[in-house]
């Protein structure tokens, strides 16, 4: 074992049960560089027996393999461990990154074993270090007598069972204290034996230790000589050559090694062990020779024990509460009750925030909110937002005494959540939003308010949106007790609480579906709204949406792009980008009824194109690909059987507004690129000019897709948070981050306590797919967004969310037709 380094600060540690691979370093420390060259995988076996596999430069050297492992596990006094590899005959440190045989595993070990385990500073290193213990006594290379071996076999199920009296943590950590305390008394403790003869042909194995060179034979020790003893070490070929000071009777000592290699890789751990315990610094490397060389050049690199301690003490690093059970946690990541807990617990944290916004939100505190307004959104959410902040601090508890007892098969009280979500408070409603566009309608400054407020990173999603946050939580209720009904035999001790929470959700989502229907599709209208130029008074009672999207329209200047909008009764299209505020500028709208649509890509010869009659006029238009001509006219077809019902042929068109009157099609974006400004150029704009530039329609536009009625009410009910590992085509390392996916879009923030958002990705128009194994990824749950050269690969923590976030994202990548929508069924 040869290669160790200097390791970074962490702000995390092992016991961090979400680090999973990602480096969480303080600023001003980065992971070790990465030269350039063909990556390759190495897969290395850490202490607690799990294997990751990293990808390194097959130039690197094995200090950035090791120096990586150690950003990895977040692990500060890495300097006592090492990197070796098992060949046929003995372990090998490992000295460089190069692509050897297919199946080679390194394991991390640790290296330097210091007799007082109390100078390992932090505690995830003495966990180690107790890790490494247990192996060795396993394996046999801990030989000690059978009171000693009891001894630490009790130490060693007590810190992975404990007292009833006592909390789990807590006693995994005192009794991993006791642990390394009995074992480092043992003579064979961290003693590695390497077989070799004397001169009279006696078997014996030499070892090195902190204090000099052991000599053994079978596991008695012998003799041994102080490092104040040896003058030198060498060798020649086989031969292990200890030259003593000269006031020891014997000048040098001999020792014959199974072979050079054998012989030369023991030296190499005497002069690092010397160097380690015995100097205070790390020695210089001696220059090169011009001409000519003598020996091995060799030379211990790394911070000495006492920079170690010095390093740790002065940095005053961070001490995080230490939980070895994140070694176990992967027996709770294949549960899924467990993992069903887990969703419930991420999501809950968004819905909690998305209460604080509109409870202490910039509503509360504006003198041009009425106050019948206040009192209505006060009386709604505050009770709200004080039931869910204890039922999220009862879920938090309920989830660490689960994750801690998972390696137990704990049952009852601690294992369950059916009782927690009978509590749930479950009252909706659903009229703030209609008062409050009412009071926008009569407040011209509380309209500019809401706008303003908008554009804030911490709004992340409409405000009428939040609002509607409880009804929308209503329908997540009911998919986690759904899931965990299902999960559940009709015996388990949960699955009654689950059952009857269930039936109490299903009987108020019930009444409450088609209000929650109605109230979504006045939120889009009021969206839309805001969005197009040229009609008035969309939101309406009785006008529907019913998909929104890009069509090419034929003319003869040829395709050209514009942005269509399907209503009930009417269908209507229009341009962008000649306003400061980018809205889409409506130049006609269709009435439905007596609509025709036929296929016509062989009378145009236009891929995709499908003719539309009505009124004597026609209008040619083509879609992306077929799957979205299919759509498009399946749901043209479905709202022309709708208009034939209604009172007649003009009954539903819009009110065109003044903007309109002047409004030419040849005005588009296309043909006007550089005659007006956008929304980020113009930084001028007043509050009631200014427009969120990420809504639907606006993404439907720059991804050339369309979403539906059905897309919207899919994505109501498929929201979903939680940590995700991020990376980048052309990136090696991943990236930790908290993760909320709502409204089609996800939106990245470093952790889930972060106020706003970092960035977000519109989904629309993406593909989702298991990532392959020619990408060289190399990671178990992975799966790929891709939309033309744009790549990001996803990792998740366990198979279950890789599922739950395929199916989510699903939802907004796959536009719905209403025939698979109507047919579909929810996995188990």
């Amino acid at each position: 074992m040869v290669e160790h380094g200097q390791t970074s600060m962490a702000g995390q540690r092992l016991g961090a049960p979400e680090t999973l691979g990602i480096s969480t370093l303080e600023p001003g420390h980065k992971p070790p560089a990465m030269p350039a060259g063909r990556l390759v995988p190495i897969r290395v076996l850490l202490l607690d027996d799990s294997e990751e596999i990293f990808d390194i430069s097959h130039r690197a050297s094995g200090r950035v393999l090791f120096e990586t492992v150690c950003s990895h596990l977040n692990l500060i006094e890495g300097d006592y461990f090492g990197l070796e590899f098992q060949s046929l005959y003995k372990c090998n440190p490992c000295m460089r990154v190069c692509p050897g045989p297919k199946h080679t595993i390194l394991r991390f070990v640790v290296k330097f074993f210091p007799p007082d385990h109390t100078v390992l500073l932090e505690e995830l290193t003495r966990y180690l270090f107790a890790l490494q213990v247990r192996q060795d006594l396993a394996s046999g290379r801990l030989t000690c007598s059978d009171p000693s071996a009891a001894l630490l076999v009790s130490h060693i199920i007590q810190s992975e069972i404990g007292d009833f009296e006592e909390t789990r943590f807590s006693q995994t950590k005192h009794e991993y204290y006791r642990l390394l305390e009995v074992a480092s008394r043992l003579e064979m403790y961290g003693i590695r034996l390497h077989p070799a003869k004397d001169r009279e042909g006696t078997k014996l194995s030499l070892a090195v230790a902190h204090g000099g060179v052991l000599v053994f034979q079978g596991h008695n020790r012998i003799n041994d000589f102080n490092w104040s003893k040896i003058r030198k070490l060498s060798f020649k070929r086989r031969r292990f050559l200890v030259k003593l000071r000269q006031n020891v009777n014997q000048d040098t000592l001999e020792f014959l090694m199974a072979s050079r290699d054998c012989c030369k890789m023991f030296w190499k751990i005497c002069v690092e062990y010397h160097a380690f315990f015995r100097l205070f610094e790390e020695p210089r490397p001696k220059p090169k020779p011009v001409l000519f060389s003598r020996g091995s050049s060799f030379r211990f690199s790394g911070r000495t024990q006492k920079q170690v301690i010095d390093y740790v003490k002065e940095n005053e690093f961070k001490k995080l509460p230490f939980n070895s059970c994140v070694c176990f946690l992967q027996n709770c990541r294949t549960d899924n009750a467990y993992c069903i807990a887990k969703e419930l617990l991420n999501t809950e944290r968004t819905y909690l925030k998305d209460l604080e916004l509109i409870t202490v939100g910039v509503l509360d505190k504006e003198d041009c909110v009425p106050e019948a307004l206040k009192t209505l959104l006060t009386s709604t959410y505050e009770p709200l937002h004080s039931h869910h902040t204890h039922f999220l601090q009862e879920l938090e508890e309920r989830l660490s005494l689960w994750e801690g007892q998972c390696n137990m098969q704990v049952k009852g009280e601690i294992q369950r959540l059916g009782d927690l979500l009978l509590k749930t408070q479950l009252e909706m409603s659903s009229e703030c939003v209609f008062a409050l566009e009412r009071a926008c309608v009569a407040s011209r400054r509380l309209e500019c308010v809401c706008r303003e407020f908008e554009l804030q990173k911490v709004c992340y999603i409409p405000l009428n949106v939040f609002l509607l946050s409880p009804l929308h939580r209503l329908l997540h209720y009911r998919q986690i007790l759904d899931r965990l009904c299902k999960h559940y035999p009709p015996t388990h001790t949960d699955y009654s609480d689950c059952k009857a929470a269930l039936d109490d959700v299903c009987e108020l989502e019930a009444a409450l579906r088609p209000g929650l229907e109605q109230i979504e599709n006045y939120q889009k209208l009021l969206e839309l709204q805001k969005d197009l130029i040229g009609v008035e008074h969309l939101a309406v009672a009785g006008r529907q949406l019913i998909r929104l999207g890009c069509l090419s329209k034929l003319s003869g200047k040829g395709l050209q792009q514009r942005m269509f909008f399907l209503f009930n009764g009417v269908l209507l299209y229009s341009t962008r980008g000649i306003t400061s505020t980018n809205q889409f500028t409506v130049h006609r709208q269709l009435p439905l009824h007596g609509m025709t649509i036929r296929e016509s890509e062989d009378e145009w010869g236009v891929p995709h194109s499908f003719t539309l009659m009505v009124q004597q006029q026609s209008l040619v238009v083509a879609a992306r690909s077929e799957s979205e001509m299919e759509k498009w006219m399946e749901d043209l077809k479905m709202a022309v059987d709708m208009a034939e019902e209604s009172n007649g042929p003009t009954a539903d068109l819009l009110t065109a507004s003044k903007e309109s009157s002047g409004a030419s099609e040849v005005e588009s974006e296309d043909d006007h690129r550089g005659s007006q400004t956008s929304l980020q150029r113009n930084g001028n704009d007043s509050a009631n000019t200014r427009h969120r530039g990420n809504t639907t329609a606006h993404v439907c536009w720059h991804r050339n897709t369309s979403v539906s009625k059905l897309d919207f009410s899919i994505a109501t009910e498929n929201q979903l948070s939680g940590n995700l590992l991020r990376k980048f085509k052309n990136s090696n390392g991943w990236q930790r981050l908290w993760v909320v996916f709502t409204n089609f879009t996800l939106f990245f923030y470093k952790t889930h306590e972060d106020e706003y958002p970092l960035a977000s990705l519109p989904l629309l128009g993406y593909s989702v797919t298991h990532a392959g194994e020619s990408e060289n990824i190399h990671k178990d749950h992975v799966f790929k967004l891709h939309f033309k050269s744009h790549i990001y690969y996803f990792r998740t923590e366990s198979e279950y969310f890789f599922e739950r976030w395929m199916t989510v994202i699903r939802s907004a990548t796959v536009s719905a037709s209403r025939t698979r929508y109507l047919n579909r069924t929810e996995p188990d």
